[in-house]
């Protein structure tokens, strides 16, 4: 009994993983347009995301490079609030501190982060403009509010840069990043 229950949960997590987007880049858009570039960003966002975190075991969640450093799961919450305020803009959703999130293991967290990446993308990718993509973030006496162009430089650029640090934290604590995954091609060399 105990070794059917082993086997549906390992076939349960590989589904899991399997099912998750961007362990590859899906193919490119045929036009350039703003959303479809915009699009593609995620795109590259996502794909780095997903392996960066693909098999990180517990000691690297936990690892931190210093006292004053964050976790590396500290840093994977981060991205994580990042991956919402991406895709607030482009389902014009206020970014309200006040509304509590629920609470997620890492492999939850890792999904919808995956999953806000994609939804942004698919937004994006039908979008030829981005003016209407502000990010808000609400205040208690009136909203901040900010054009498309600040979520690329700000919580974009900034997940990218995170999800490095994923990378080398991951290498830090003795499991690196799988050397068959091009950044360039989207894809896992054989």
């Amino acid at each position: 009994m105990s070794l059917l229950f082993f086997s549906i949960t390992l076939h349960a997590q590989d589904t899991t993983t399997t099912n998750l987007p961007y362990a590859e880049i899906p193919d490119y858009p045929e036009t350039y347009t703003a959303g479809s570039v915009a699009a593609r960003l995620i795109d590259g966002l996502g794909f780095r995301y997903y392996w960066a975190t693909e098999g990180l075991r517990d000691e690297d969640l936990q690892y931190k490079p210093s006292e004053k450093g964050r976790r590396c799961e500290e840093t994977i919450d981060h991205i994580y609030d990042l991956s919402r305020v991406i895709v607030n803009a482009t389902t014009k959703t206020i970014n309200d501190p006040t509304i509590e999130q629920p609470e997620m293991n890492y492999a939850e967290k890792r999904k919808k982060t995956l999953e806000n990446f994609k939804k942004a993308r698919n937004i994006l990718l039908k979008s030829n403009d981005l003016t209407d993509f502000k990010v808000v973030f609400k205040g208690k006496e009136k909203n901040t509010e900010f054009p498309f162009w600040n979520n690329i430089n700000g919580p974009i650029a900034d997940a990218i840069w995170h999800t490095g640090q994923v990378v080398l934290l991951r290498r830090a604590s003795g499991n690196p990043f799988n050397s068959k995954v091009s950044v360039l091609t989207g894809k896992v060399r054989s």
